[in-house]
């Protein structure tokens, strides 16, 4: 009458246990990788913040005095069309300054791509 005796690491109950912690563990890792990648998102948020009022603050006041020279220098020579010709010209700069920040965005380096990749992957084997 020799039964063959279950092991206690096999069955339904230890089976599920060892699941729920596989995916206890599953969800720590996902955690822990995106609160990853927001730390290294907002510091590279932060630095083009922070760089771009720098450069916004100097690039105001250049513009300010070469545009102050520059229409009275030109003042007696060209008369209102002077500013007819600045205001077109900061025009198209601020319009490419506006394709260039939508160019970085479009790039993603605002984003969490290995998180975002890691969450799909998860969602596919569970569906």
């Amino acid at each position: 009458m020799d039964q063959p005796s279950a092991s206690p690491s096999s069955g339904l109950l230890p089976g599920l246990a060892g699941m729920a912690k596989n995916i206890f563990a599953l969800l720590v890792n996902r955690i822990e990788l995106a609160s990853i990648e927001l730390a290294e998102v907002r510091g590279n948020l932060v630095k083009m913040i922070l760089a771009s009022a720098a450069g916004m603050i100097a690039a105001c006041f250049a513009v300010l005095f070469w545009t102050g020279l520059l229409i009275v220098l030109t003042w007696d020579a060209l008369g209102w069309k002077i500013l007819l010709l600045l205001a077109v010209a900061f025009s198209l700069i601020a319009v490419g300054v506006a394709l260039y920040v939508q160019s970085m965005l479009k790039q993603g380096q605002l984003s969490m791509p290995a998180t975002l990749s890691e969450l799909r992957n998860d969602r596919d084997a569970l569906l």
